[in-house]
This record gives C-alpha cells, structure tokens and sequence, in this order.
C-alpha cells in the first residue's frame, strides 16, 4: 500500500497508523489530515476511491462523510449566533411560525441542536423525491407532534436533525445550509467541503463500498452484553424509535452513491469533502488558520458545554451532547476529555481539542458498522501517544 502526502517529524506513527487500516483493518481509500496551531501536521491519502474503475484515491478526492456534517451545520448555528441573527434560547417558532404547531410552540432552537426537541421520526415518511426537494420534508417536521415530551429526554435525531437546524438557518439567514457554507465557511477559508454538491465537483467524489453489517437482531439476548440488550431489544421492534427515526423517507433506503441524492441538501447527513476541509474548518473552531477564526473563544465554548448526558432515548446507548457537537463518552471517546465533534456512519470522524489547539478528520468509503471497527480509534491512539510524548 502507498501512503501519499506528509506527516510532520514526530507524527511517523500516524502514518504508520493509517498505512495499518489499509493493510490490517481493511480500509479500501481513505484521508486523514490533523491541523495544530492553524497548520497542518499531518495530511495523508491513500488506496482507491473507486473500486468499480480502480480509479485510485487522490489528493482532492472528495468522501461523503454521513453524520459527521452535523458538525459543520451545529458552527452554521454558532455563527449565526455570534453575530446576534439567531438567540439559540429563542423559540423556534420565532424563525420558523409554522413549526408552533402540534405543541411545539415553546420548543427553542438548542433543542433542535441537543436532540431533545422529541422530533426523531415521522409518523408518516416522506418520499424521498420530496424529502430531497426540502420543502415537503420540513413542512412534515412542522406539523409532527413530538415522539416524547420535548425537554424531558434527549434521542439521536438522525436524519431529522439536518432538516430541522437547516430550516432555522435558512429562515434566518435567507440561505440554504449549503449556501450559507459555501459562501461563508468554505469559500472565504478554502474549505473543500460542501452540503448540496455541485455538479462540477462530481468526479472526484468516491464510491461508498459497504461492509455486510452485523445482523444484532439474530444474536441471542445472552450473548450480548447487558448494556446492549435494551438496544438490541428496541431493533427488534418496527415500532421502536431506532428503527423510525431512520425510515423518514420512502423508501426508508437511501443511496447516498447517487448523483441525485449528493447534489441535494440532507444537512445530517450528505456532506462531501476532504479530511483536508473538515480539519480545517475545526482548526478555525479553536484557533485562527492564516488569519481567520469562525468562532470566538467565548463563542466556542459555549458551543461545545456539555448540555446532556445520559441514555440516548432512541439510541438505547449512552450519549453527551454539546449544542450540536457529540462530546467524549467511554464508547465514543473521540480525541480526550476536551474535544468535541461528531462521527459519521461507517467510519468518518472529525473533531477538534482547543486545550490541545488541535483539529482531526479522518473519511473513508469503505463503511464499515459496528464496535469492531478500529479505524479511526487506532488514528487517534497514535495521534494522542505522539502528544503524551511531547509532553
């Protein structure tokens, strides 16, 4: 396997690292990229990008990353805070009227961000023609009474989530999330990154190959741990919010390969772009990069306390959230105590440590489900042991 890019003097075992994905992990194409004081130390790629043509993964080769937009569409939000357009403690309603309805009056806009706004699934799915138009989707949202008492949980909104913070951007600032990270995010600070892909960017997009995901719901109750078997027991009932919350469009199935489905804005989770741009724009989070910071200090933390913690109600899992930023957990311990971010299904991960000054992306198109995977984890590991060195 050739490992192309740079690694900084003292970052060996990143590569190192990354080289073993390929080799031990079975990574197919991938990109990591780490920034430190608004530069980056290490920037890496490698394998293919599209197994179908064995066209080989490139320097611009651009990943979608799943769940790990949330991201960049929770600093939308902040940004719009920072600068006095949007009062997250607001009412939704305020931006948005016709969200009030089904009692939904009185929910604010960090909810939205939290995953507590109970908001997670729809009774009835959209389909996915509509869902990929915007507003039919967001108008659904605006007439769904809540799955649970808003307020008194929090639960994964998987899909939801894009729609609901986009909407609120939107009606703020006159532009689609997409729109508004092109003009304001991306273009200014040369962020490869985009929600909504433009047809021109087409051809340096990757082919998702997905691994066989494991089937929980044939694994006898005591053979899971017993941490999971809440989890395991909600999958298998089609009632259960896990299941609902990802069956919002019909057919529930998405294919995220899809020229049609990466040029819409899906907000939770089509984002494409470059472990470059996703480190970038966290290394703008907690510090300046040629110049530029997005958020203030004050801004971003904020941004990144701790609003909840506990079981997630439709994950059946344990979860902390920030105002749209995952934070650490024992299962989910992205880089330290300190850091925030978010996960993308099958493998992505971006985060940044502003105690660290440091910013972390790693994209994949091999999509891979599951605790087994150690990807990212053994990327982090090597990131973290060469800084307990330092030290």
């Amino acid at each position: 396997m050739i490992i192309e890019g740079t690694a900084a003097a003292g970052y060996e075992a990143v590569r190192e690292a990354f080289a073993a994905d390929f080799t031990e992990q079975g990574d197919i194409g991938a990109a990591v990229c780490v920034y430190l004081d608004g530069r980056p130390v290490v920037d890496l790629w490698g394998g293919t990008a599209d197994p179908d043509t064995g066209r080989p993964w490139q320097r611009d080769t651009l990943q979608l990353v799943y769940s790990a937009t949330k991201g960049v569409v929770a600093t939308i939000a902040h940004l719009l805070a920072q600068r006095g357009e949007l009062d997250l403690d607001a009412p939704v309603a305020r931006y948005w009227p016709e969200f009030a309805a089904a009692g939904k009056a009185d929910i604010p806009v960090r909810w939205l961000l939290t995953h507590q706004a109970g908001l997670a699934a729809l009774d009835k799915p959209v389909e996915l023609g509509d869902a990929l138009a915007w507003t039919p989707m967001v108008d659904a949202l605006a007439a769904q009474a809540p799955n649970w008492p808003p307020g008194t949980a929090f639960g994964y909104h998987g899909r939801t989530y894009g729609w609901l913070v986009g909407e609120v951007i939107r009606r703020v600032s006159g532009r689609t999330p997409g729109r508004f990270l092109a003009e304001e995010i991306a273009g200014p600070l040369d962020i490869d990154f985009f929600i909504g892909l433009p047809p021109s960017e087409q051809a340096r997009v990757s082919r998702l190959v997905f691994a066989p995901a494991p089937d929980l719901t044939a694994v006898p109750e005591d053979a899971v741990p017993e941490s999971l078997r809440p989890l395991l027991a909600a999958m298998r009932d089609p009632q259960a919010l896990v299941n609902r919350a990802f069956q919002i469009t019909d057919p529930a199935d998405i294919d995220f390969n899809s020229p049609a489905v990466q040029a819409a804005e899906l907000p939770a989770s089509n984002g494409i772009g470059t472990a470059r741009g996703l480190a970038r724009l966290y290394a703008a989070l907690v510090g300046e990069v040629e110049g530029t910071r997005l958020l203030t200090a004050d801004t971003l933390a904020a941004a990144s306390r701790e609003q909840v913690a506990g079981t997630d109600h439709v994950l059946m899992l344990p979860g902390r959230y920030a105002s749209g930023y995952m934070l650490p957990t024992a299962e989910l311990p992205l880089g330290g105590a300190a850091s925030f971010g978010h996960p993308g299904r099958g493998g992505s991960l971006a985060f940044a440590d502003p105690e660290r000054r440091l910013a972390f992306a790693y994209v994949t198109n091999h999509i891979v489900e599951g605790a087994l995977d150690l990807r990212a984890r053994n990327l982090v590991d090597a990131l973290n042991g060469v800084h307990a060195t330092a030290r």
